[in-house]
């Protein structure tokens, strides 16, 4: 690990259509909403937790950590809530999780940080086998002015916005399954049945 403070976002702000329009992150699972069982992985790792929502505002707060809305209007996508995070992080770099993956590896920020710093670069993201996983990534605040010119210019995929700065992919695949996401009802349903006692 680097010796930098990190802020770590869970990334809460879509619609979530594929949920049916429902607030994902509060959907429940096994007991207690989504966002819940990602503070539980993400909060131990950073030194500051800020969870990116744009709907709810007053029962995401109550999970007890600082919530910032999108400043792009329309629903701009997870860039979106990473430029909210990184406009509004204490700290220098800014770690960065979806509330629909649960089961996030408990050393994703400090493998993130120790390839980020060795290759110098200004984005690490994590990657298992040939599949990068953008929205689990850590990047240096310093980026907030690329990104908001990227956004004004109406862009919108992660991946063309981190291929013109210099990133390095790190390598999970020991802990694939930790990226499973549940973007559905029916995805949430099955890992209930699964997973039964």
């Amino acid at each position: 690990m680097s010796g930098k403070q990190i802020t770590g976002v869970i990334l809460a702000g879509g619609l979530a259509r594929r949920m049916g329009g429902t607030d994902k992150g509060l959907q429940t699972l096994r007991g207690q909403p989504m966002v819940q069982w990602v503070i539980e992985r993400l909060r131990p790792q950073v030194d500051e937790l800020l969870i990116n929502a744009n709907q709810n505002h007053e029962i995401y707060t109550a999970f007890g950590h600082r919530v910032v809305p999108d400043q792009i209007p329309d629903f701009a996508g997870p860039l979106a809530g990473l430029h909210a995070a990184l406009s509004t992080a204490a700290h220098p770099l800014v770690a960065t999780a979806p509330c629909d993956s649960p089961f996030l590896p408990g050393d994703l920020v400090s493998r993130l940080s120790s390839a980020l710093s060795g290759a110098n670069a200004d984005l690490a993201v994590a990657r298992t086998l040939d599949q990068a996983h953008p929205v689990f990534c850590l990047c240096k605040r310093e980026v907030l002015p690329h990104l908001t010119a990227f956004l004004a210019s109406g862009g919108r995929r992660i991946d063309r916005w981190y291929s013109s700065l210099k990133v390095v992919e790190v390598p999970f695949d020991d802990e694939a399954a930790a990226f499973e996401n549940l973007n559905t009802r029916e995805e949430l349903l099955r890992f209930e049945v699964a997973h039964k006692g």
